[in-house]
């Protein structure tokens, strides 16, 4: 009877391995881990689903925290929790696994909170197939079951004793607190400890095909504010009247979608009005107008966002709109101002492109295809932007999902156990090499 189960699990391990594949026994274990668990992982999953933890329910990303510090303790993680209140938001996990002097440091990066708060009609899992609908089932709770899985499967086949790991789930992913110095410090500080930062938000797929993603743009705003001689409409555009606020509003924005366009850029005007009088919210996301129709307008407000790849391009193309708005129409005024709270850019580097290399070793050892480079502008900003300055990164290591954001979400299941087997071998193998 003793030797019944290493039998059995020894022939798991062989059933389980590709034939083809160059896999050490350890790495078999994986693989058979996470298919044997595979139920114990949707349950998991659909338990956090099902726990509502939009950005700003504080009591429930707080949940969804504690659930995730019962799944790390077991494993051998010190798990804290980083109250974020002073910034508006719940907080984020915190977790170390100490595994042997000298080798690679890891770190983890994932978010407990999803866009959809206790008052969405979209609140629980549903299993329909292959298919896991629910807020959050692909970003991101579908990415901390692939980290929960692979770090599982890593434990049972030993390599987790020996990695240095630590993990940064942060809880105001989706709508961050302020100020972001704050809300970012300890993710920026675990960022400069560690060797490689792998991010388990979802899959990218082209065409049916998995993509491995080494970049993200950034995210910032800008608020373009102007003034001019306000009058009877009777003499608009005529004489030392000039043509008021919103002409001259409207033709920087037209000059910005003029003469801005370049390669890996894009920037929106989500909000602008004007008239007599013009107020925006402390959210800065709605506005109070006034105005009447035959006075021109003395004030207008625009506010949009601007994504770029890399910090140079956001020097460049912030200089470029500071110098249209300087010369603005004849009577007018105008300034512009960027918010300093937004996300900064992951730029393509030689060592992200290397991890992403390493990555596709373990997918031919898994036989499954190479995966190739997606192109940043089909990503929207993250959390491991903050780190991209002082460590490599690959994006991606969730599974794929259709419908983030909205209504419907749908997490791939399939996707998590291909996923979870690429990040525990990579993982592995990353985490035995000396730093």
């Amino acid at each position: 009877m003793p030797l019944r189960f290493p039998l059995l699990f020894a022939l798991a391990i062989t059933a389980a391995a590709p034939a083809a594949a160059d896999l050490s026994r350890p790495e078999r274990a994986m693989i058979a881990t996470v298919d044997a668990e595979q139920q114990r992982t949707l349950g998991m999953l659909e338990k956090w689903v099902n726990q509502n933890s939009g950005s700003l329910n504080i009591e429930g990303v707080t949940k969804v925290g504690e659930m995730l510090r019962a799944e790390l303790e077991p494993l051998g993680f010190t798990v804290e929790w980083i109250d974020m209140k002073a910034t508006g938001r719940a907080g984020h996990i915190l977790a170390r696994h100490a595994g042997k002097a000298g080798g690679k440091r890891l770190l983890l990066i994932g978010h407990l909170d999803t866009v959809f708060e206790p008052d969405s009609p979209f609140q629980r899992w549903a299993r329909k197939g292959n298919d896991g609908e629910g807020p959050g089932a692909g970003d991101d709770k579908g990415g901390m079951a692939v980290m929960i899985a692979a770090l599982r499967a890593m434990k049972t086949a030993g390599t987790l004793k020996n990695a240095n790991i630590e993990i940064v789930l942060t809880g105001d992913e989706e709508d961050s607190g302020a100020p972001i110095e704050i809300a970012r410090r300890d993710l920026i500080a675990a960022g400069k400890r560690a060797d490689a930062a792998l991010d388990f938000e979802g899959l990218a797929q082209e065409d049916g095909k998995d993509m491995g993603s080494i970049a993200r743009r950034s995210a910032g705003n800008w608020t373009l504010t102007v003034s001019a001689k306000s009058g009877h409409s009777s003499s608009v555009c005529m004489g030392s009247m000039g043509c008021g606020a919103n002409y001259a509003l409207i033709d920087i924005v037209d000059r910005f979608r003029r003469e801005l366009p370049e390669d890996k850029l894009t920037f929106n005007v989500g909000l602008m009005g004007g008239g007599a009088t013009v107020k925006l919210d402390d959210g800065r996301i709605r506005l109070d107008a006034t105005g009447k129709t035959n006075i021109i307008a003395a004030t207008a407000v625009a506010r949009g966002d601007l994504r770029a790849l890399s910090q140079e391009q956001i020097d460049r193309v912030q200089a470029k709109m500071k110098a249209i708005v300087a010369r603005p129409l004849p009577r007018a005024t105008a300034t512009i101002e960027f918010d300093t709270d937004g996300y900064p850019p992951m730029a393509p580097t030689a060592g992200n492109k290397a991890l992403l290399d390493r990555l596709n070793g373990v997918n031919r050892d898994l036989g499954l295809e190479p995966m190739g480079t997606l192109d940043p502008v089909k990503r929207g900003a993250g959390d491991i932007s903050f780190v991209a300055a002082d460590v490599d990164g690959l994006i991606g290591l969730g599974p794929a999902s259709r419908g983030d954001h909205a209504p419907g979400e749908t997490v791939d299941i399939s996707s998590i156990w291909r996923q979870a087997k690429r990040a525990a071998i990579l993982m592995s193998r990353l985490g035995a090499e000396k730093r």
